[in-house]
């Protein structure tokens, strides 16, 4: 961005004036409407095609977890065990969308969304994790896909959002498991690709191997030696290589495959060649055991090295699987660290600290660092050259406070949209293969071990009364999506 101060950027610098600095810096594909007609650049547009969604998760939405034959999950279990999460709270009612995601049909179609990411609950589809599918869970999926359709949004699925089946003996201590799971992906890419034609296998491996099985945070809360979670990590990889190849195998023509991850990225202290170059060997030295293993199809060398006697068991054709060509790739995008070059260090980089001032969202680990959401695209882009690549989630936790009028003006939650949307926009301006973008969450839901005290949504709502109401936000983000310009 030639010419703009990004201080000048996050504290919200007229749209008049922004235009004026950047006139003529835009790529043609960015021009929409009144600025295509008038031969002028709109810097603040996206490409005419850029596809605006909206993000939820089974679990932290659906509810009904004893309803239709859905079987009982790892987080069933976790949020039941005290002191395992924030008040005692479950996922057991949620945001009911069992039951009314026809109202949540309609949130989306009010913020004119033309996409929705959701995932599937693997329990309501086989409640023990393999077996005999469940025709109940598998007719809620085909109402909630035929139901979107018919409002005009494309599904996005993810088939594994970490609720799983608490049948499946050791969970992902277990190999068999990524077999499971490759079978599961099978049956409902069979079932559901004459309609879904984007389809991710799973959502965020750090989370449901290292967060679940060495930090204990999250379901199933264990705090196992490194040796053992190395072999979480490749069971989690190897599901994931074994899905592509089912959802293939089973999938109807023009079915596109990816991953939703959450790879660690990081922002240069610099914009020069040094630290740019440190920030993409950070990436993959530091998503070595994940994202690295999968876009390349090997695991590093200096992993395994640094891991020595506890790096992973790896069985023939594992790192074929896990290396399986895709269409597509998703990122969620929350916060990321700074990166300075320093030939000193391992690797070549230093990751900066964060320091107590350093600005911070309700989450005390979200940490606002928009330029963030740039960098991951353009680093991962440069190294390994996916396709098309989405945002599948990105958004903030807030203290929301009910107005006297009933509704939440969340303009800190504005702030940090703007904010990441502004880098997201500059990404697509300089032609990287941006496709889009889903905020998270369309609305407040159960957010892990934090229960209800930490809301994501975009959406209210009242817990007690399921009455769902749109924040500024929701008002913002429908206004963007209006225009296809930064608002």
């Amino acid at each position: 961005m030639t010419g703009i101060n990004r201080r000048d950027l996050g504290l919200g610098l007229g749209a008049a004036a922004l235009g004026a600095s950047l006139t003529g810096s835009v790529s043609a594909g960015a021009q929409t409407g009144a600025a295509a007609t008038t031969g002028r650049v709109d810097p603040l547009a996206f490409p005419d095609n850029f596809l605006w969604g909206a993000a939820t998760a089974a679990y932290q939405i659906e509810g009904a977890v004893k309803e239709d034959g859905r079987g009982l999950t790892n987080w069933d279990i976790f949020s039941h065990t005290p002191g395992k999460v924030a008040n005692g709270d479950t996922g057991d009612v949620a945001c009911d969308s069992y039951h009314r995601y026809q109202e949540d049909i309609a949130l989306l179609k009010a913020l004119g969304v033309k996409a929705y990411r959701f995932s599937i609950a693997w329990s309501r589809i086989f409640p023990d994790g393999r077996g005999q599918p469940n025709p109940k869970g598998v007719a809620y999926y085909d109402r909630l896909v035929d139901g979107l359709l018919a409002a005009g949004i494309t599904p996005h699925v993810t088939l594994f959002h970490w609720d799983l089946p608490h049948a499946l003996p050791g969970g992902w201590q277990n190999r068999d498991t990524a077999y499971a799971f490759a079978d599961y992906a099978s049956y409902m890419t069979a079932r559901l690709s004459d309609r879904v034609k984007h389809i991710m296998t799973v959502n965020e491996l750090r989370c449901f191997t290292d967060l679940s099985y060495m930090t204990g945070g999250k379901a199933p809360g264990l705090k196992l030696p490194m040796k053992e979670v190395n072999q979480v990590r490749h069971h989690g990889v190897l599901a994931h290589g074994l899905g592509v190849q089912a959802i293939r195998a089973a999938a109807k023509s023009g079915t596109q495959v990816g991953i939703a991850d959450n790879p660690n990225i990081y922002v240069p202290a610099i914009e020069t060649t040094d630290h740019i170059e440190a920030v993409k060997r950070a990436v993959r030295e530091e998503n070595a055991m994940f994202l690295t293993a999968i876009m390349e199809g090997a695991y590093r060398d200096t992993y395994l090295a640094a891991q020595g006697k506890d790096a992973p068991v790896v069985k023939a054709g594992d790192m074929r699987a896990i290396g399986s060509p895709l269409d597509f790739l998703s990122i969620n995008v929350y916060t990321g660290n700074t990166v300075r070059a320093d030939t000193a260090k391992p690797g070549g980089y230093d990751i900066l600290p964060r320091l107590p001032q350093s600005p911070r969202m309700a989450s005390p680990w979200l940490y606002v660092s928009p330029e963030v959401i740039y960098w991951g695209i353009r680093a991962i882009h440069e190294m390994w050259k996916p396709k098309a690549m989405y945002i599948s989630e990105n958004g903030c936790s807030t203290d929301d406070q009910l107005s006297a009028d009933g509704r939440v003006y969340d303009a800190d939650r504005v702030m940090y949209l703007r904010n990441y949307i502004t880098h997201l926009q500059r990404a697509a301006r300089e032609g990287l293969p941006i496709k889009g973008y889903f905020v998270w969450s369309l609305m407040d839901n159960f957010e892990w071990e934090d229960g209800y005290t930490k809301l994501f949504g975009i959406h209210h709502v009242d817990f007690k009364t399921q009455k769902r109401t749109p924040k500024l936000s929701a008002d913002w983000y429908r206004e963007l999506v209006r225009t296809n310009r930064l608002v």
